[in-house]
């Protein structure tokens, strides 16, 4: 168990406003266990990159902690501070601790763990209490039979992808906007109110990374019409609905990248970087020839691509096509190569042109290996969050598991077995390179179209599955639950992963872990603690996590246990008492004392 140690975040118990305007004030609050010593408390921040002190203000008391506040003067965009605890003074040698978003450290620290107020809006007002659903166009639902693309290889629905190789991105299933609609339902009873599809631009593959156009909803998912149809399906189960899109590539087949090849003197010609040192004279996306990489230096290309009243950015949030927003493809690359880099310009250029359509939108980017100034409040809203929660989960949760996972971090190894400080160590550094609320607003998830199954993760085990759920629905940050998984779905590795939901044989679904699924959910999206709560970790052991989220409606006690372990918290430390069990065993007192053969979840509220 760990020790009450002086805690802030940027949750609203700790920060009075996370958006503020320029020349606002913010009060900030710090809590700090009385028997934790100290004879001074400081804030230090910067204005004009200068340092300036501040100093705290006992605010409330109780018998475990008190509560000391400031108010902060907000002159810049983006403010950086941390607190400061000190005892004895001249020549008497006493405490000297800094708290950043880090932690505690008795060291001199650098601000780059700072935590950061961001004087900007927040760009959605509907994120914190949302779940998506990912969803591969070609493998979720087939709704019309259609003959299949001349570049592909026609699949049977109940067949299993089989893409190593040659066969990688062309086995098509045939999967379209219609079926989607005709089980919109099962969403719906799931209780996801968002939906992330990856792209549905027309395409010379199934997974559609290599766009064609940006124009039209790819015919063999049925146009625009049943895209349209589709929509408004949606929008009356009150479904969000996230689009993808590639910024940094489109197809060798696009009208742009054809025109660009064959006139030298035409503008498309500058869309794209013609390379005579690679191996096709121009640019591609990991070497991939049908992937072309897009050069912003073009102010044309900016134009049609986010800027003009038509670009691919605006067209598809304005009313007529109506999303809610973008997920980037590979995002950390957009804007990138060789001794240019215009990525910056870029993202602010996308987060820009959405607001200046459709300002209640998200715009998050798959951020690979994690650009925390990237999620500075002026591009990204937030991530695509493997660095931060996914990676992480898997190298704790991992059961020995046989995976074809094509290497770990991009790397040629298998996944890393680590232990609970290590988990919660890998997360805390990642959180607090980036303000709390671009926390908020990064998708968490458990694996995706790109990766193997969590199922496949733990080895089968549906009870380390189940507690592996429970965490993605109760961290901060959006989850996104990928298409199957809440039914049991399998897949060893990206491909695989990719299988088709099995409609006609829904009695060997695990119903079981679906239920409880459907109930995390709800709590998920319902629940104070969990939309607006805080993190604090209070059991850190090598099979059991246990933290609380805490708001200014409710408390929640979260335990997560990737395998058997005999528990034992004493909450009333921390001024808390068990009042009502949520998910898992009951549980009620002071005290967290459970046995537990196997991964679980358990969420209980408390007061």
């Amino acid at each position: 168990m760990l020790q009450l140690r002086p805690h802030h975040d940027g949750s609203e118990l700790y920060v009075s406003n996370d958006a503020p305007k320029l020349g606002d004030e913010v009060s900030l609050r710090v809590r700090i266990p009385n028997n934790y010593s100290f004879d001074h408390v400081l804030v230090r921040f910067y204005q004009d990159s200068e340092s300036t002190v501040l100093p705290l203000k006992l605010d409330k008391k109780s018998e475990i902690e008190s509560w000391w506040k400031v108010n902060m003067p907000i002159k810049n965009y983006d403010t950086g501070y941390r607190f400061l605890f000190a005892t004895g003074g001249g020549s008497t040698a006493g405490k000297y601790e800094w708290l950043n978003a880090s932690g505690l450290f008795d060291h001199d620290v650098h601000s780059n763990e700072d935590f950061h107020i961001i004087a900007r809006p927040r760009t959605t007002t509907w994120l914190q209490s949302s779940v998506f659903y990912q969803i591969f166009p070609d493998r979720f639902a087939k709704g019309v039979e259609r003959e299949a693309p001349e570049w592909a290889l026609p699949m049977k629905w109940e067949d299993l992808p089989q893409g190593r190789g040659p066969r990688t991105g062309i086995e098509f299933y045939g999967g379209d906007f219609e079926g989607i609609k005709e089980h919109l339902n099962h969403i719906s009873d799931l209780g996801a109110n968002g939906i992330y599809f990856t792209p549905f631009f027309p395409s010379k593959s199934n997974h559609r990374y290599d766009a064609t156009s940006f124009d039209e909803i790819d015919p063999f998912l049925g146009g625009d019409k049943a895209f349209f149809s589709f929509m408004k399906a949606a929008r009356k189960a009150k479904i969000k609905v996230l689009g993808d899109i590639t910024t940094n590539h489109c197809s060798n087949e696009h009208p742009w990248f054809l025109k660009g090849k064959k006139d030298k003197n035409s503008k498309e010609r500058k869309f794209f970087y013609w390379d005579k040192k690679t191996k096709r004279g121009y640019a591609t996306f990991y070497d991939v020839a049908q992937m072309p990489k897009l050069n912003f230096s073009s102010k044309t290309l900016k134009k049609r691509f986010y800027e003009d009243k038509n670009s691919v950015i605006k067209r598809w949030l304005s009313p007529k096509y109506n999303l809610d927003g973008w997920r980037i493809d590979v995002g950390n690359q957009t804007g990138r190569y060789g001794q240019e880099d215009l990525h910056d310009e870029v993202m602010r250029g996308i987060r820009t042109a959405m607001n200046e359509v459709k300002r209640d939108t998200w715009l998050v980017a798959e951020n690979a290996d994690m650009w925390a100034s990237d999620l500075n409040g002026t591009g990204w809203d937030g991530t695509m969050n493997y660095n931060g929660f996914m990676r992480p989960l898997w190298a704790w949760f991992n059961h020995n598991s046989n995976l074809s996972t094509g290497g770990f971090h991009g790397l040629p190894i298998d996944i890393p077995k680590t232990n609970g400080k290590q988990f919660v160590k890998a997360m805390t550094v990642f959180n607090s390179s980036i303000p709390w609320r671009s926390l908020l607003d990064s998708m968490t998830l458990l694996d995706s179209h790109d990766t193997a199954r969590m199922r496949n993760v733990v080895g089968g085990d549906k009870a380390k599955h189940m507690a592996a759920m429970g965490l993605l629905l109760t961290y901060p940050g959006v989850p996104s639950i990928f298409a199957g998984d809440e039914i049991g779905l399998e897949g060893a590795w990206g491909e695989d992963a990719r299988r088709t939901m099995t409609w006609n044989s829904s009695e060997n679904w695990d119903h079981v872990f679906l239920n409880d699924v459907k109930r995390l959910i709800e709590l998920r999206r319902t629940a104070p603690a969990l939309i607006n709560g805080g993190l604090r970790w209070i059991a850190v052991e090598d099979d059991y996590l246990v933290f609380l989220r805490e708001s200014k409606k409710q408390n929640l006690l979260i335990l997560v246990a990737r395998d058997g372990a005999k528990v034992s918290v004493d909450i009333s430390k921390f001024g808390y008492s068990i009042t009502k069990t949520h998910f898992g065993p009951e549980v009620t007192g002071g005290a967290l004392e459970i046995k537990l053969n196997n991964g679980a979840c358990g969420i209980w509220e408390v007061a």
